[in-house]
């Protein structure tokens, strides 16, 4: 769909305006040690090459061990560590006690194999979680320097789940401040970097997740997603990540916590390197309420139908998708045909157009009792006063401020408040339109492939300038949906490449189903420190 002229001049403004803000964050920022050259190492340990189903295999089998598993993993975590800055507080001596601990029931076992596997499926099996979620005696200080000293004393329901299914817990994983950006930076645990390019992003705010995952330093891990939190780590970093259907895995415990109507729109799932992991992993993190889904129904490819949204039809606020993007998702389309003997339907929604804005209306809707959700500045500040955001920018500008240029943005963003309530109605009657379209074309057994992104990972700190790329994965969390982002290989600059899944309501088995074909097709994960 053409630009309007009028929509033409707000292009050139906005990117003037970005423009300038980018020569000058230039100027003023600090300058970070040269990364250029620099590489992970490939892996060598064949453990590390194993998904999480086939390890938790290996060790009931007594075929390996589980403290040799924890083991390559600590050795895989301090190996790359340094260069990613993705682990950022290890509990690596209690992981190697609960391996042995985990050994040991093994050898006690009586029952056989199956019982094993039925009560601890992911026995000896190591995890990493993201920080914001929590982890009993771990750090939960989501990168605000005033919440450093914060230890968690308890671990949340998700977190719970995973430990009783024999899940063996190695760390937490860096996010941005109050997990609000889409680049994991913050002044208490620093920036974590892309293991296919260290002067690349992570994506946040499960950066610590998508990174230390990519890098083969962990398996399995559990993301948090309100805007795409989950799906853009774990397209930048070329790895799988699922939003679940809201509502089924409980957040509770997370930090920061939902307000306004945040409950309905938040997601707390699964990210791995493996496809097959995702729906064992997602089974036990929505505990009681995996009953709500079809888990263990079989799906025939052949018969779902199957859709592809090439962009948004165009928004002045985001970026437009890229060639190599457009160019993969084709290549999916033509695969899906040619393989499964479907016909892929191209659809387009002019509602998409207003993601952006559809957004940062709903989440700024207040909750049935009439009360708006927490304001950003207060969160920045935890546990004290807010944050002041205008000071802060001062503070900034002569390398004192105790937070980021983002954190400063989003605060300042809030307290301008340039939408005005004509506006936030016509944004909700658009998502109201969209979901009513979503489920009319999707019911119960359509999917549809959507861009997880408008371009591969950026260079650090250019998230500022594009602030509002996250639309495309940002609008399926208002609209509650399950989607799955799948890695697509390596595109032209070495950066991995992806597309996200996409299904109605409760509908979460037909993504992961699509993930485990799309893993086939087109190899999913690869080592990032291979030649």
């Amino acid at each position: 769909m053409a630009l309007t002229l009028l929509e033409k001049i707000k292009v050139w403004l906005f990117k003037a305006v970005m423009g300038v803000f980018y020569g000058l964050f230039l100027l003023l920022s600090p300058r970070r040690d040269a990364l250029s050259g620099k590489k992970l190492p490939p892996v060598t340990n064949p453990l590390l090459l194993v998904s999480a189903a086939q390890l938790a295999k290996k060790i009931r089998r007594k075929e390996v061990s589980s403290v040799e598993v924890v083991q390559a993993y600590i050795d895989r975590i301090q190996e790359v560590n340094p260069l990613l800055n993705a682990v950022i507080k290890d509990r690596f001596d209690d992981a190697l006690q609960e391996a042995a601990q985990a050994d040991k029931l093994i050898e006690q076992e009586t029952g056989g194999e199956d019982v094993l596997e039925d009560r601890l499926p992911l026995l000896g099996v190591p995890i990493s979680i993201k920080e914001s979620l929590s982890l009993q005696g771990m750090p939960h200080g989501v990168g605000v320097v005033s919440r450093r000293n914060f230890i968690q004393s308890t671990d949340p329901p998700v977190v719970a789940y995973l430990k009783r299914a024999g899940a063996i817990p190695m760390g937490v994983t860096n996010t941005p401040e109050v997990c609000l950006w889409y680049e994991s930076n913050n002044r208490l645990t620093g920036i974590t970097n892309n293991p296919y390019n260290l002067e690349r992003i992570a994506g946040g705010s499960s950066g610590g997740e998508g990174s230390i995952l990519a890098g083969a330093g962990a398996v399995i891990g559990i993301g948090s997603d309100i805007a795409g939190s989950i799906r853009m780590p774990a397209f930048f970093n070329g790895i799988f990540g699922h939003k679940t259907s809201t509502g089924i895995v409980s957040s509770e415990g997370e930090f920061p916590p939902c307000s306004g109507r945040h409950e309905e729109y938040e997601s707390v799932g699964p990210m791995c390197r493996y496809a097959e992991d995702l729906l064992p992993m997602l089974k036990i993190m929505a505990g009681p309420s995996a009953q709500k889904l079809s888990l263990d129904t079989k799906v025939d490819l052949k018969k779902l139908r199957f859709f592809t949204i090439p962009h948004d039809s165009g928004s002045f606020m985001v970026s437009p998708v890229s060639k190599e993007l457009m160019e993969i998702q084709r290549k999916v389309v033509q695969r899906l045909e040619a393989d499964l003997g479907v016909k892929v339907q191209e659809v387009r929604f002019p509602e998409l157009r207003h993601s952006a804005n559809i957004w940062l209306s709903c989440m700024d809707l207040p909750d049935e009792d009439g009360k708006p959700p927490q304001p950003f500045a207060e969160l920045f500040g935890e546990p004290g006063r807010p944050m002041r955001p205008f000071w802060e920018l001062m503070k900034w500008m002569v390398g004192k401020s105790d937070h980021t240029m983002a954190a400063i943005g989003v605060s300042i963003f809030q307290a301008l408040k340039p939408f005005k309530a004509s506006t936030a109605t016509f944004d909700v009657e658009q998502k109201e339109s969209l979901q009513r379209k979503m489920e009319e074309l999707l019911g119960t057994d359509g999917v549809f492939l959507y861009p997880s992104h408008p371009r591969v990972a950026p260079k650090h700190h250019h998230t500022l300038f594009t602030p509002y790329d996250c639309a495309y994965t940002a609008v399926f969390s208002i609209l509650g949906m399950p989607i799955t982002q799948c890695p697509l290989g390596l595109g032209k600059e070495g950066l991995p490449l992806g597309v996200q899944v996409g299904a109605w309501r409760l509908q979460d088995h037909l993504t992961l189903e699509v993930a485990l074909y799309l893993e086939k097709a087109f190899g999913g994960w690869r080592d990032p420190g291979a030649s």
